[in-house]
C-alpha cells in the first residue's frame, strides 16, 4: 500500500514552534489559537510516525528527529521568504513609462540608458516606440519625447533637439563615389530614404535639396533605397549602401565613432525637432526622468 504524502502546510508551525519553544507563543506568533497549532503538531507527528518534541511544564524541546527536521525545514522556509520578499520588491518597484518613436529610442536613448539606471536605479523605466508618436496617445501619467513643432504640442513642450540635418555615409561609400565636396555631386549619389507620409513631418532628400537650390533629375533617383525605420536608413548607410539624411543627436555618437561621416552643408530648422512633453498628471518618478531628459543632451 501507497504511504500517504506528507502534507506540507504544516512547515511554517512546526519551525516556528521549534524556535520560540512553546506552542502559545508559536500561535500569537502566527495568528492562530493554541488548540490548533498544538493539533497541527500532532498530526504531522503522526504522519511521520516519530515524536518531533518533547512536552515539558513550560513548553516543548525538540527531539533528536525534530532538530534533523529543523534542519531541513529553516531552508525551505527560510528560502521561501526570501522568494516572497523579492516578489514583493519587485511589484512595488516604482516604474515610469516614456512614449517615443523608433529613432529616439534606439539611437538617441538606449545607448544613454545605463547613466539613467546608474542614477536613478530604484526606477523602472519602461519604453514605448511607435513610427511616429502623437501627443493624444499619450496616457496622463507618461512622458513624451515627440517630434514636430511648438505649434502642434503646445507651451507645455520643451525643445530637447532641434532639427539639424546633414548627409551622411560611411568613409567607404566617399572613398568608392565621392568626394561630395560640391552639394551639387550629392544628386549623383545613391540615396537612403525615410518613407513618410506627404508631406514629410521633418527633412526629407526633396526638401533638403530645395533648401540649397538644387535639382535632382528623376532618373538619378532609380537604385535608391527606402526603408520604413530610421534605424534601418542608419544601417543601410554604415553599410556603404548609399548617403542618409543625418539627424545631429541621433548620429552623434556614430560620427564621433566614425561608423559615419559627413558628406554636405548641414541645415537646421529652429522650431522643429524633438519636444519634451511632461506627463498631464505630474508624479515624483515621471519628474525624475523628465529632468534627467532635459540635462542628457548637455553630457558628452
Amino acid at each position: 500500500m501507497a504511504e500517504r504524502p506528507i502534507d506540507l502546510g504544516w512547515l511554517r508551525i512546526f519551525v516556528e514552534v521549534a524556535r520560540s519553544g512553546s506552542l502559545s507563543s508559536a500561535a500569537a506568533s502566527l495568528g492562530l489559537t493554541q488548540p490548533a497549532v498544538s493539533y497541527q503538531i500532532r498530526r504531522i507527528e503522526e504522519q511521520m510516525g516519530v515524536p518531533l518534541f518533547h512536552r515539558q511544564h513550560r513548553g516543548v524541546e525538540l527531539s533528536s528527529e525534530g532538530r534533523r527536521l529543523l534542519e531541513i525545514a529553516e531552508k525551505a522556509v527560510g528560502g521561501v521568504d526570501s522568494l516572497v520578499h523579492s516578489f514583493r520588491a519587485e511589484a512595488e518597484r516604482p516604474m515610469v513609462r516614456l512614449r517615443t518613436d523608433y529613432a529616439f529610442s534606439a539611437l538617441w536613448l538606449i545607448p544613454r540608458m545605463q547613466r539613467f539606471r546608474l542614477a536613478y536605479p530604484e526606477l523602472d523605466i519602461q519604453i514605448v516606440a511607435t513610427q511616429r508618436q502623437e501627443r493624444g496617445q499619450s496616457d496622463s501619467g507618461d512622458v513624451a519625447v515627440v517630434f514636430g513643432t511648438r505649434q502642434e504640442f503646445g507651451p507645455e513642450a520643451v525643445l530637447l533637439l532641434p532639427e539639424k540635418v546633414a548627409p551622411v555615409c560611411a568613409q567607404g561609400f566617399v572613398d568608392k563615389y565621392g568626394p561630395f565636396n560640391d552639394p551639387g555631386h550629392l544628386v549623383r549619389a545613391t540615396l537612403i530614404h525615410l518613407d513618410t507620409e506627404a508631406p514629410s513631418p521633418w527633412f526629407d532628400w526633396k526638401s533638403y535639396f530645395a533648401e540649397l537650390g538644387i535639382i535632382r533629375d528623376t532618373y538619378a533617383a532609380q537604385g535608391d533605397l527606402r526603408f520604413n525605420t530610421y534605424s534601418l536608413v542608419v544601417q543601410a548607410a554604415i553599410g556603404e549602401q548609399g548617403l542618409a539624411l543625418g539627424w545631429m543627436g541621433l548620429v552623434d555618437q556614430l560620427l564621433a565613432g566614425c561608423m559615419l561621416v559627413t558628406a554636405g552643408p548641414m541645415l537646421e530648422t529652429p522650431d522643429r525637432g524633438y519636444w519634451l512633453l511632461p506627463p498631464k498628471s505630474p508624479s515624483m518618478h515621471a519628474g525624475r526622468l523628465t529632468e534627467w531628459l532635459l540635462t542628457e543632451p548637455a553630457v558628452k
